[in-house]
């Protein structure tokens, strides 16, 4: 609110004046105060997860693409992703962690995390969804543990997390490598 408000005084000075060179001035120092604000706060979160965790995992996101959405590009920007992940690769070399970085291709949003069935496309406003097994998903909550799933898998197995193709040799990914039930193929009654 302060930088909106200092924006529009600045604006309502004429150019050239020394009350506009003010208003600049002030415009500045407030932009210089909300960027040491938001590193201070990233500097803090990526410590406590790098500190606390010894494999951090994080989705791939094309932030320029993402910025696109109008609706959402300011709050994209606020919150610095980029920055964010750069800092938790260098404090993981430092701390000697793991730091996996999950395919942006990855549904991590549409797979079931109980069946592991990845649903149709959907849109932004679709927070919830019910998969065909019957599990209720929050989006969000869902993605955040289908992201740790693959990226445990990678840790483990050094596999990549992009979904299996049909033609592929198994037709599996290493995130689901469990020995098939012996009643597998016997149609349900």
């Amino acid at each position: 609110e302060r930088l909106a408000r200092a924006q529009r005084e600045l604006s309502r000075k004429a150019k050239g004046s020394a009350n506009r060179r003010k208003a600049k001035a002030k415009v500045a120092r407030i932009h210089a105060r909300i960027a040491d604000r938001r590193r201070d706060f990233l500097h803090k979160l990526s410590t406590r997860l790098v500190r606390e965790n010894q494999t951090v995992v994080i989705e791939d996101l094309s932030v320029r693409n993402l910025l696109r959405n109008h609706s959402l590009a300011r709050a994209i920007s606020d919150a610095a992703w980029t920055q964010l992940r750069s800092m938790l690769e260098y404090k993981c070399a430092w701390h000697g962690r793991e730091l996996v970085v999950i395919d942006r291709w990855f549904p991590s949003s549409r797979l079931c995390g109980a069946c592991g069935t990845i649903g149709e496309k959907m849109p932004l406003n679709v927070r919830d969804w019910t998969c065909e097994c019957g599990t209720v998903h929050d989006r969000d909550v869902n993605a955040a543990r289908n992201i740790l799933a693959a990226g445990l898998a990678v840790s483990a197995c050094g596999d990549g997390v992009r979904p299996q193709r049909e033609s592929s040799r198994t037709g599996r990914s290493s995130v689901k490598q469990e020995p098939q039930r012996a009643t597998a193929g016997i149609p349900r009654l």
